[in-house]
């Protein structure tokens, strides 16, 4: 059972909001999650990126891969969390 870190759509045609998911990597984008770990708001200004970096570790050190978006997105998270502590 290969697990991949990626987005799930959501929302409605020209509003997208997406879930930062850990899922099965033969599932459906939008299928059946084994956790939601964020979100994300590509519209809104600010921060659109809402993650538990804890369960992304976690979830890492479970043999989970985050996609290559997944992973910049990741990267810029820990990035803004660094500045703020």
């Amino acid at each position: 059972m290969a697990l991949k870190i990626r987005l799930s759509r959501f929302g409605t045609k020209n509003e997208p909001h997406y879930r930062v998911v850990v899922a099965e990597e033969r599932s459906r984008r939008d299928g059946d999650a084994v956790e939601q770990i964020g979100a994300y708001n590509p519209r809104s200004k600010g921060n659109p990126l809402t993650i538990k970096l804890d369960r992304v570790d976690y979830w890492v050190s479970k043999g989970a891969k985050p996609t290559s978006t997944m992973h910049a997105m990741i990267k810029r998270a820990r990035r803004a969390a660094a500045a703020t502590a």
